[in-house]
Formats: structure tokens, C-alpha cells, sequence
């Protein structure tokens, strides 16, 4: 009897073992009921993405739909015409694009360096309990919106540049085309450094996440090589390299499509003249300023033209941008190979 209850315990205990036990068997048909939550919060999430998807596409076909007239009219010239005359219904994009580009790089020009410079103090210099609370400070500056950036210009950097500034540039660089006409404070520059306050707080944020994101090992290794602390910090660049430039392309793309402080400060003039002294224009700036005037069918048309336009640029440099610093934070989950 003994000997019959262990053969039958042993018995149990194998079944358990191969999975024909009553648990496995509870378990068995635990598996086999229909789940519905997995696939529907797989089907609700594809859907917003997809919805948000459509809505830019949704967008881009609406304006286009609604610039064929200037299209028909102009063609692809409508990008290199220089003439913008409402009355005589002739329009041109130039002019705004010289703008657009113009300021865009002055402000890269200027905020690429201090960022770079505040990125690499919080990560490779300052310690944890200062570089955080300064680089706080420095993101604020994403959440001031564009129209007291605006307002600052005109009552405060405008008057300054105009009285102090300006004058001794023009006497020192005056024999370049780029600094030479009338000096009144608003124009290409003016504009330019605005939009570089602007874009500072995006650059510097994002090149910072992706310094962090390189390897403290690779740090380690310079300094066991006998590299300085600079020689590390220039390996810990080139690695990040790709990532910075999405950081630079990502603040491009701000300027680009910036509007109410520009159009406060760049003079809206739409000319392309060699100084940066001189009013200018951008395509934000045209559209904020001319669209509740535009008469006209061709006239409205043209700007929902220039609309279209600042779309596709910006989506692109913006998808541009997001690419490059995927390439680097991406390295996180392989281990750290960037």
C-alpha cells in the first residue's frame, strides 16, 4: 500500500512536470479565453497616430488646393520672382525666402556657439545640483511667448543697437556690403538676434540630452589614454556629433517659422538688398501681415502659396532634425554604442 501511494505521488508529481497537471490545465484554459483589451488598445493607439498623420497630410492638400491659381498662373517661377505688386496681381516668393534664410542663419550664427558652450558646462563641467537648476532657467526662456520677445526688441534691443551698436559696426565694417544703408535698428539683423534668443533655449536643451547620452565609459577611456579634460570632451563631441546637428536643425526649423517677433523687428519691406541694416521680410511675417487685407482671389492665393511653402521647409528640417539626434540616443538601447 505504501508502495502504491508513492508510485501514484511520483506519478502526480511527473504529470505536473510534462504540464498535464490540473493547474497546468487551469492555466490551459485560462490561455485559450479571447482577450480583447491587447488588440483594442493596439487598434485605439494606431489610430491616433494615424489621425495625426492625416491631419498634416489634411494641411498640405488644403493648401495646395487652395494655391492652384498662382500655380497656374506662375508656375514654379512664383519661388524666384522678386516682384510682390498686389494691384497688378504679380507675386513672387523671393524676397520672402532671401528674408527667411537671411535671419534664420544670422540667429544660428549667433546662438550655435553659446549653446554649445552651455551644453557642454552642464554636462562635462558643472556638478548635478547646479547644472540642473540652470538648465531649468535656460528652457524658460522656450516658454515666454514670441510676442513679448517682440515687444523686448522693439523698446529695448532696437533703440540700443540703433544708438550704440550699429553706428560703430557700420564705422569699423562699413566698407562691406553687409554693413553699409540706414542704420534705423530694424532690419535683417535686428531680427536675427531675436530669433537667436529664441532658438538658444531649444539647442541647448536638446544638445544636452544627447551629451548625456554618450557614454561615461568613453569619457573613462580618454582620460586612462592620458587625455586632458578638453581632449575628452572633444571625443565626447564627435560622438555626438550627429545628434547636435539635429539639435541645430530642429532650432532652424523654430526660426523659421517664427512670426510675431519678426514681424516686430525685421522692417517689412519686401526688397533683397546685400546689408543687414536694411527692412526685409520674411514668409511668416508676409502671411500674419497681408492675409486679412489680401483683396484679391490670386492675392490670397499667393499667400496660402507662401503658407504651403514654409510647410514643406520646416517639415522637412524638421524631420531632418529628429532623424539625427535619433541616430545618437538610439545608441542607448544597444548598449551605449553611439
Amino acid at each position: 500500500m505504501e508502495s502504491t501511494l508513492t508510485e501514484n505521488a511520483a506519478g502526480s508529481g511527473g504529470d505536473r512536470r510534462r504540464g498535464r497537471g490540473p493547474s497546468s490545465s487551469a492555466f490551459s484554459r485560462l490561455n485559450s479565453r479571447p482577450r480583447i483589451g491587447d488588440p483594442l488598445f493596439k487598434w485605439t493607439t494606431g489610430l491616433f497616430a494615424v489621425l495625426v498623420a492625416g491631419l498634416a497630410a489634411l494641411i498640405m492638400v488644403e493648401m495646395a488646393v487652395n494655391s492652384k491659381l498662382p500655380f497656374q498662373k506662375f508656375g514654379f517661377s512664383f519661388l524666384g520672382r522678386s516682384i510682390w505688386d498686389p494691384v497688378a496681381e504679380q507675386f513672387g516668393a523671393l524676397p520672402f525666402i532671401y528674408g527667411t534664410v537671411i535671419s534664420s542663419l544670422i540667429s544660428l550664427i549667433i546662438a550655435v556657439p553659446v549653446s554649445l558652450g552651455v551644453a557642454i558646462f552642464l554636462v562635462e563641467k558643472a556638478p548635478r545640483a547646479l547644472s540642473n537648476p540652470i538648465l531649468f532657467i535656460v528652457q524658460l526662456l522656450a516658454a515666454i511667448p514670441s510676442v513679448v520677445f517682440g515687444l523686448w526688441g522693439v523698446f529695448v534691443l532696437a533703440p540700443t543697437l540703433r544708438e550704440s551698436v550699429y553706428p560703430k559696426m557700420q564705422s569699423a565694417l562699413g566698407f562691406l556690403p553687409l554693413f553699409q544703408g540706414n542704420q534705423n535698428g530694424l532690419g535683417l539683423l535686428t531680427s536675427g538676434l531675436i530669433l537667436s534668443v529664441m532658438v538658444l533655449p531649444i539647442i541647448t536643451a536638446v544638445t544636452t540630452d544627447v551629451l548625456r547620452s554618450v557614454p561615461g565609459a568613453q569619457r573613462e577611456a580618454a582620460l586612462a589614454l592620458g587625455s586632458t579634460k578638453w581632449e575628452a570632451t572633444l571625443i565626447v563631441l564627435q560622438n555626438a556629433k550627429s545628434g547636435i546637428s539635429g539639435a541645430i536643425i530642429l532650432g532652424l526649423g523654430r526660426a523659421i517659422g517664427e512670426t510675431m517677433a519678426v514681424t516686430m523687428l525685421i522692417g517689412n519691406r519686401a526688397q533683397i538688398s546685400p546689408s543687414l541694416f536694411d527692412p526685409s521680410y520674411t514668409i511668416a511675417s508676409v502671411i500674419a501681415n497681408e492675409f486679412s487685407e489680401a483683396a484679391g482671389e490670386i492675392y490670397l492665393q499667393s499667400l496660402v502659396e507662401l503658407g504651403l511653402i514654409l510647410f514643406l521647409i520646416t517639415f522637412v528640417i524638421n524631420m531632418l532634425a529628429r532623424l539625427l539626434v535619433w541616430s545618437v540616443t538610439r545608441g542607448e538601447g544597444r548598449g551605449g554604442h553611439v
